[in-house]
């Protein structure tokens, strides 16, 4: 009897675990939320003209952990985020280093031009929060940060132009090239002079302020080359400006537009800040053809996204 009983509860427990919600995309009453692969996030960046919109999250998720720390990359991750933007340093011993500022003072316990750092130095200090405080995260080197994005999130490498050499011998290590963006405020002419060994190795945006006279020239001249571009960044200082009108058209010929919702000055008034009193502010960005936003708000901006079915 005792081994007829044992029997009945294996079976019982083996079918609970074939059948058991915990098992399926419902966890606790709630759905998860069935994150686009790598893969998927690489092919929406590459087509211009889908209706998904990429977001962009500034120096990680900074408002949840220190800005430019592994673990503010990993939030972005767990959140669905497409892309992380990071800034990255070079230390005095020249190792690669994740850091916005040009001294750690902002953002760590210590002080001084990161450039006057070894890297090994810059490991005895903390990363510290918004409010200043110490926290146990520390500097990451740009190798742990891609060893970390590799084949879960896009990643836009700020402040690199002028070591992209060295950013570049990381990028190959990592196996992380069809996942990086460059970008620069440079003609083509320029960029191919300075960065032409590797227009045909990662991805490069130019970045455009407008208003400016020369702006239709800047982008015919990319758009008529062999060299397109993923994406133009722009930032829109006035709704008045006639150029938002040639989004539409730059995005048909293959090309994104990237525009930053992170302060006024970037996108004529239509900021994340006013977006947490009435998310519609996003709606600016919808309705001009932008179709890469990048954000100091990614979950709010995910969240208006989905709604309107304009991002996975």
């Amino acid at each position: 009897m005792k081994l007829y009983c044992s029997l009945i509860i294996v079976l019982l427990l083996f079918g609970c675990k074939k059948e058991c919600p915990c098992d399926s995309d419902q966890l606790n009453g709630k759905e998860s939320i069935l994150k686009p692969s790598i893969k998927d996030k690489i092919k929406n960046l590459e087509d211009s003209n889908n209706n998904q919109i990429i977001v962009v999250s500034h120096r990680g998720d900074w408002r949840n952990a220190p800005e430019n720390s592994l673990q503010a990359i990993q939030n972005c991750i767990y959140m669905g985020v497409d892309m992380v933007e990071i800034d990255i340093r070079e230390t005095k011993d020249g190792h690669l280093v994740l850091m916005h500022d040009k001294t750690i003072d902002r953002t760590t316990t210590g002080k001084g031009a990161i450039k006057e750092w070894t890297l090994d130095s810059l490991r005895t200090l903390s990363l510290v929060d918004g409010l200043g405080v110490a926290t146990q995260h520390q500097i990451p080197t740009l190798k742990e940060a891609l060893e970390l994005s590799k084949d879960k999130i896009l990643v836009n490498l700020d402040k690199s132009y002028n070591i992209f050499d060295k950013c570049f011998e990381v990028i190959e290590e990592t196996g992380t090239q069809n996942q990086v963006i460059i970008k620069g405020a440079k003609q083509l002419s320029v960029v191919e002079k300075e960065f032409g060994d590797y227009l045909d190795k990662v991805h490069f945006m130019p970045i455009i302020s407008l208003p400016n006279n020369n702006a239709n020239n800047i982008v015919e001249e990319y758009l008529s080359s062999n060299k397109l571009p993923i994406a133009f960044e722009f930032t829109v200082k006035y709704d008045t400006i006639k150029f938002i009108k040639e989004f539409k058209d730059i995005r048909r010929k293959g090309s994104s537009i990237w525009v930053n919702a992170l302060w006024s000055q970037h996108n004529a008034g239509h900021d994340d800040e006013k977006a947490v009193q009435d998310s519609k502010i996003y709606d600016w960005f919808i309705e001009n053809n932008i179709d890469i936003i990048q954000t100091d708000r990614p979950q709010l901006l995910l969240d208006y996204l989905r709604k309107k079915e304009l991002h996975d």
